[in-house]
């Protein structure tokens, strides 16, 4: 994983030094946050771009859990960077890398855990249905609301 973010960083880096050779050639140069206002208003369009489909297409077909869950995990990483760098900066931790992928291994266990319950809550209740002589597929049964 780690090895991912130092790629990152370093794409970061080049597209960081490519914009500002191209500042530099303009007669206009962009201040920095003129600079910041452009291309993360341009990273953003494009993230919406991307997302927005895979969102629809995921709403279309009534996975909400799974737009929330991929909300969730943004969020989550999002903080665990920042409680990273707050330690950094109060003095109060080292900031380490691991303790990133420790946190988000957390998360993807306890979501494990949670689908491995829900699987096991839809057997018990589809083998009950079974036992008292009604048959349902997993559509009706997720028609009738007992998923």
């Amino acid at each position: 994983m780690s090895k991912y973010l130092h790629m990152l960083v370093a794409w970061i880096t080049r597209a960081h030094d490519m914009i500002m050779t191209l500042n530099d050639n303009f007669e206009t140069n962009f201040s920095d946050k003129e600079l910041h206002f452009l291309v993360i208003g341009a990273v953003g369009l494009m993230l919406i771009m991307l997302v927005y489909p895979v969102f629809k297409l995921l709403a279309n077909k009534n996975r909400v859990l799974a737009i929330t869950w991929i909300y969730v995990l943004t969020v989550l990483i999002v903080l665990t960077f920042a409680i990273e760098i707050g330690q950094r900066i109060t003095g109060t931790g080292s900031m380490d890398f691991g303790d990133v992928v420790a946190g988000m291994g957390g998360f993807f266990a306890v979501t494990a855990a949670l689908v491995v319950l829900h699987l096991a809550g839809w057997t018990v209740k589809a083998l009950f249905q079974l036992g008292r002589g009604r048959r349902h597929s997993p559509r009706s049964v997720k028609a009738r609301g007992w998923q």
